[in-house]
């Protein structure tokens, strides 16, 4: 018992520090709260039955978005009765017709979210949300964990499962498209000048 306990607060200590960042990235995957509530959960609940396996002084952030990314995809494979391997390009069909049946909903909890995501300051308004949000999932989950949880290529690669190379495509390709969903958003509020 008192070797579970050490197990228990050991794993609490360096885990639990990333609840928001998991959460957030949850409630972009799934446009839902208690949908996001449930992964992040499980994300946790895998993450201690396997602390085992996890290799000390490695990424533990990027653990968990590996466990969280995993179990996403396995949740959406149930639901749908899809083969084991699924293409995460499916995934991404699933989320932009949630995401129109949903948008007001998400635009409500992004609001309510405190994490990172929403302390990206002044700069990080609801067009500029609403245009991550718009992305390809593939670019959308690259730009999320490069730009707003920091991650390195190598972790982003890891947690994927892409090569290195394709991390820093997606991140380009997605940093592309913001900025032309962007184009008129900066022009309208005169960080532009029309014309131009």
């Amino acid at each position: 018992m008192r070797e579970e306990n050490k197990r228990r607060k050991e794993f609490e200590d360096i885990a639990m520090e990333h609840l928001d960042s998991l959460f957030s990235m949850a409630i972009r995957l799934v446009f839902n709260k208690e949908a996001a509530e449930d992964l992040v959960q499980e994300t946790y609940l895998k993450a201690y039955r396997f602390f085992d396996t996890f290799q000390k002084g490695t990424n533990i952030k990027a653990w968990l978005f590996k466990i969280l990314r995993n179990t996403f995809i396995n949740k959406y494979r149930k639901t749908v009765n899809l083969p084991s391997e699924i293409f995460y390009e499916d995934v991404e069909s699933v989320n932009s017709n949630l995401s129109y049946k949903q948008e007001s909903d998400s635009a409500e909890l992004t609001d309510t979210l405190e994490t990172k995501y929403n302390d990206l300051g002044s700069l990080m308004e609801d067009d500029v949300k609403r245009a991550i949000d718009s992305l390809p999932i593939e670019y959308k989950e690259a730009i999320l964990l490069s730009d707003v949880e920091e991650l390195s290529y190598n972790d982003i690669a890891e947690i994927t499962n892409v090569p290195i190379g394709t991390v820093k495509s997606r991140l380009n390709r997605g940093r592309k498209l913001l900025q032309k969903s962007l184009w008129e958003y900066a022009k309208d509020r005169g960080f532009i000048k029309r014309g131009k």
